[in-house]
């Protein structure tokens, strides 16, 4: 018999919309290792959005095409604007987790060519959007990945002024959302200050999308 205080494996949120507890656990070590290589190559800044306001999350990127906002406007890239190289390789454990992780949403073949990666400290937080600058918005779904600090996920609906619901999140959760959740606003809530065991004082959340 599970015990009373197991997580359930899957929580459906909303019509397209899934969360996986702890889903990114099981290959923790490689992954975050991979993870902080593409960081040492890539390292997190704080961009700017095109009213010249800096963004509280500092973000890299890695795969194909990464993700960039300026006073130019917000697109999708091969090259870190930082230093003209591309962005560093996709690593295969992270595109691993997104492919399996979608196909258990329901999103079979779910092939990511970017991976937005932000870098919350205590304080960081990211007001509701909506995720609209890759190609093929309808045909893909949006792929989580939350490591280190416990977060609050704000996801909201179809227009800015719809309500968002609250979800926890932990570190190795995994939220999906396509079909008709893929144009949802979401955001993330301030992040309280703590120390993950493993990760520190920072919330690390990787954000994998099929871009061009």
């Amino acid at each position: 018999m599970d015990s009373l205080f197991s997580l359930p494996d899957r929580i459906d949120l909303a019509a397209g919309a899934v969360l996986l507890p702890g889903a990114g656990l099981a290959d923790e070590a490689l992954v975050v290792s991979a993870l902080e290589t593409v960081l040492a190559q890539a390292p997190p800044r704080h961009m700017v959005t095109p009213g010249g306001q800096s963004m509280s999350v500092a973000m890299s990127n890695c795969g194909r095409l990464g993700w960039v906002s300026d006073r130019s406007g917000y697109r999708y890239q091969p090259t870190d604007p930082d230093t003209g190289l591309p962005w560093p390789d996709l690593p295969d454990c992270l595109a691993r987790l997104a492919h399996s992780a979608a196909a258990r949403a329901g999103f079979e073949g779910f092939a990511p060519d970017a991976c937005l990666i932000s870098v919350y400290t205590p304080g960081a937080r990211l007001s509701l959007h909506q995720d609209k600058d890759e190609q093929e918005v309808a045909g893909h779904p949006l792929v989580s990945l939350s490591l280190g600090l416990s977060a609050t996920f704000q996801l909201g609906g179809l227009s800015r002024s719809d309500k968002p619901i609250k979800v926890p999140v932990s570190h190795g959760d995994v939220l999906i959302w396509g079909g008709p959740s893929r144009l949802r606003y979401h955001g993330v809530a301030a992040l309280p200050e703590g120390e993950h065991a493993l990760m520190g004082r920072r919330r690390v959340n990787t954000s994998f999308r099929k871009a061009g």
